[in-house]
């Protein structure tokens, strides 16, 4: 399954992550897509993403979806986020169209903290 708006992607993981499914969760980004996790460190390229969410699968217990704040979209480009359920900062994603009108993540910074 596809996500064909932006806040699919956010559904999607959290189903994706309950299934233990890191192969799923690393296709909800471009081939050179961003992510800033583990905190503090860069990982670049989904090859390098599969393998950090394999890691995290086997440390995370159950993941839940969080309340979305509103998507900002620009043309082919959506900026979602969500509040995180345990209360720290926030989380941001850029996602972009793809050429089948389905969307995936270019940029991810699943961790900030609150201000």
């Amino acid at each position: 399954m596809s996500a064909y708006e932006p806040e699919d992607l956010a559904r999607l993981f959290v189903e994706r992550a309950n299934a233990r499914d890191a192969k799923g969760l690393a296709e909800l980004y471009e081939p050179d897509a961003v992510l800033a996790y583990p905190p503090g460190s860069q990982t670049v390229g989904r090859d390098a993403i599969l393998g950090v969410f394999e890691q995290m699968l086997r440390q995370v217990p159950r993941f839940q979806l969080e309340d979305p704040l509103p998507t900002l979209r620009h043309g082919d480009l959506a900026l979602t986020a969500t509040r995180p359920a345990d209360g720290t900062g926030g989380r941001v994603q850029l996602a972009r169209r793809q050429p089948d009108g389905s969307w995936l993540r270019v940029i991810d910074r699943p961790e900030t903290t609150g201000a």
